[in-house]
């Protein structure tokens, strides 16, 4: 299967608490978004050119390729976070960076993290960057919570 390189991206997030990982992970993926299309999980490259959009509805179904972290946990009480960031290219001929982490703490904790390694990646690249973004969610968990934060790319 051979799929167009994407031109638009927009971030999304999420959080969900059910009696499953399974099912708090729907939950998460519902609340963000995109919980009724099939995500195939890519790498954290950002096309060339491609642009930010306002976070759109997606077709139910559709095969939506999505860079994300994700965190499920069945410890009452505890805090999980999951965050993304998006490091775009000062010069649009050039990929961008995504980088996602999740882990245990709060969500400003853990997007700070993503957005210290995004930094890292472009000047392991040499590429300077033009802007940063990103985005974060954070949940505690009451059952079996769920937390979800992802970079959605589309044509």
């Amino acid at each position: 299967m051979v799929f167009e390189t994407p031109t638009k991206f927009f971030l999304v997030r999420g959080e969900g608490e059910a009696s499953f990982p399974l099912t708090a992970f729907d939950a998460a993926l519902l609340d963000s978004g995109v919980g009724n299309t099939n995500l195939l999980k890519v790498s954290s490259i950002l096309p060339p050119a491609c642009n930010e959009i306002e976070p759109i509805t997606l077709p139910f179904g559709v095969l939506v390729p999505v860079a994300y972290a994700a965190l499920t946990s069945d410890e009452p009480g505890e805090v999980i976070a999951a965050a993304v960031s998006v490091a775009v290219p000062q010069d649009n001929s050039k990929p961008g960076l995504i980088m996602e982490v999740s882990g245990k703490g709060t969500s400003s904790e853990i997007e700070r993290k993503a957005c210290e390694m995004v930094e890292e990646g472009m000047a392991i690249r040499k590429e300077p960057i033009s802007r940063i973004l990103s985005i974060s969610v954070e949940h505690r968990v009451i059952k079996v919570g769920a937390v979800f934060a992802g970079v959605v790319l589309w044509k």
